[in-house]
């Protein structure tokens, strides 16, 4: 009997950790850092149970009655969009270095040198591989994780379990803040795409004075150097830039769930 009854007391504080997961392990798999194909699947669904048991010693859950009923299957849907949409914006925010790398390795000439990326595991320009790495150094410099660990736990005092479902507006907010990658990529890009711009401009002046110049010997390498010398100098201002996206990205993705 006493095996029975403790069976019978651990069973619905299972279901209740296994359902608060879902939004964490939702969270974990959409955000990036954690998202990184690097990282075993074992290691999530481990940081999603650590974290789920911090937020049931702070917040009671009730596991539903009916553990496959529609009622609960909504719910879990539920749960999943809003930590999917978490972990989706900060992944927007991530995706503006992949703009600016697109400008300004097409200026300097270097768009074919490409590689695999550790963290989404495929194929991506060289350059925007070093912007990637550099924003995520500084996203957990700036204990960016922690505070997204922070956001999940304290989201369930807005958007209760069984009760989180998104409104229109909370949707349409994610959608516009899309188009932040792209102001932000530019922005990025702005200091060393310019001079390459205006080294550009240069090249196709001489070109239309002198036609018999070959530009391939000239223009490449050229652009080669100038690009990196224009790295080198602004890479301070946009590393400062970078904490900019970042504290924007954890700003919306704050303000989606805590209002």
């Amino acid at each position: 009997m006493s095996v029975l009854g403790f069976g019978l007391s651990i069973e619905p504080r299972l279901w209740a950790l296994i359902f608060v997961m879902v939004r964490i392990g939702a969270a974990f798999i959409a955000a990036p850092v954690f998202s990184a194909v690097s990282i075993p699947v074992t290691v999530r669904v481990t940081l999603s149970g650590a974290v789920g048991v911090l937020v049931l010693a702070v917040h009671p859950v009730t596991p539903p009655a009916q553990v496959f009923g529609f009622a609960t299957v909504l719910a879990v849907a539920a749960e999943a969009l809003v930590g999917f949409a978490m972990g989706f914006i900060l992944q927007i925010a991530f995706a503006a270095p992949m703009i600016a790398s697109e400008v300004i390795g097409t200026s300097m000439g270097i768009g074919f040198a490409s590689a695999i990326d550790p963290l989404n595991g495929r194929s991506t320009q060289a350059l925007g591989q070093f912007f990637t790495m550099m924003l995520t150094l500084l996203f957990l410099a700036m204990n960016g994780h922690l505070l997204l660990v922070e956001m999940i736990v304290k989201s369930y005092d807005v958007l209760p379990v069984g009760a989180a479902w998104l409104t229109a507006a909370q949707l349409r907010d994610i959608a516009f803040f899309g188009g932040y990658i792209f102001m932000a990529g530019l922005l990025l890009a702005l200091p060393v795409g310019f001079l390459l711009l205006c080294l550009n401009l240069v090249v196709g002046m001489l070109s239309r004075s002198a036609p018999a110049l070959n530009l391939f010997a000239i223009g490449l390498p050229t652009s080669l150097a100038v690009g990196v010398v224009a790295l080198a100098l602004s890479f301070p201002a946009m590393g400062d830039y970078m904490m900019v996206i970042i504290d924007q990205g954890l700003a919306a993705t704050r303000s989606l769930v805590l209002g």
